[in-house]
């Protein structure tokens, strides 16, 4: 479903990706994790093609986004949804109109049609009488939970998650992990998560991938992460402040 294949991005003289290889199956839950600054984020951004290699090529579901103008772009885009790190909710709209906004952006539907599909998402990450709230009365998890209901309205074969459990207390955190593993289930979505949560990627993904000054370091399932030989992986899964990962 994605192949990122030897991607490269600088930004002036700061080198970001040098080189990265990624492939991610259809309905496969690929988390990234790595510390702050490894370019996680900036990986992301290439994939729903906000920003481009610079050598290099991305492929999302047979399709080059190199070879795409920008009508191209905007059509394959449908096929992402994404969860933001803190939600991103519009203040202003209702929970509703939230989650209905690419409906709003995109189709004809009334605003009624609008609303009943906003409610049915809702209703699939365990929200109910919510729809006329405003985001300053939700919690922190059910702001995510509402992002994650946006993230689906249009039905995305693609689901992003940036950083998906932080802000929120280890309940919430999990009850979000919980809804990730049972949206896959029930969507057949293909999933890719970047996170620095342990807990978080062991329970939602089928393979972890460790992105290290620019590169794919290691790639395995969470057994296989979990025991893994090297250094500069087995500190960062521990959470170490000894080993050849320095703190910056």
């Amino acid at each position: 479903m994605i192949e990122v294949i030897d991607v490269h991005k600088s930004f002036g003289e700061l080198q970001v990706l040098r080189g990265v290889n990624l492939s991610v199956e259809k309905g496969e839950s690929m988390t990234v994790i790595g510390g702050s600054g490894s370019g996680k984020s900036v990986l992301l951004k290439h994939i729903i093609g906000l920003l481009f290699p610079d050598k290099g090529r991305v492929i999302v579901d047979g399709q080059s986004l190199n070879d795409l103008d920008e009508y191209g772009l905007n059509e394959l885009r449908k096929k992402f949804g994404m969860l933001f790190q803190m939600a991103a909710l519009f203040d202003s709209l209702t929970v509703w109109e939230n989650v209905g906004f690419s409906l709003k952006q995109h189709t004809n539907l009334s605003d009624k049609e609008i609303r009943k599909i906003a409610t049915e998402k809702l209703a699939l990450v365990g929200l109910k009488d919510v729809e006329d709230k405003m985001p300053a009365e939700l919690s922190g998890g059910m702001k995510k939970r509402v992002g994650l209901a946006r993230a689906i309205c249009m039905d995305a074969a693609i689901i992003l998650y940036d950083e998906p459990t932080t802000g929120l207390d280890p309940i919430a955190a999990d009850a979000i992990n919980d809804l990730i593993v049972d949206l896959r289930k029930k969507l057949g979505v293909t999933s890719v998560t970047i996170t620095h949560d342990m807990h978080s990627a062991y329970k939602i993904s089928d393979r972890i991938a460790m992105l290290y000054k620019g590169e794919i370091l290691e790639i395995g399932t969470p057994d296989q992460i979990r025991n893994t030989m090297n250094p500069i992986v087995h500190q960062f899964i521990t959470g170490s402040a000894v080993g050849p990962i320095t703190a910056e």
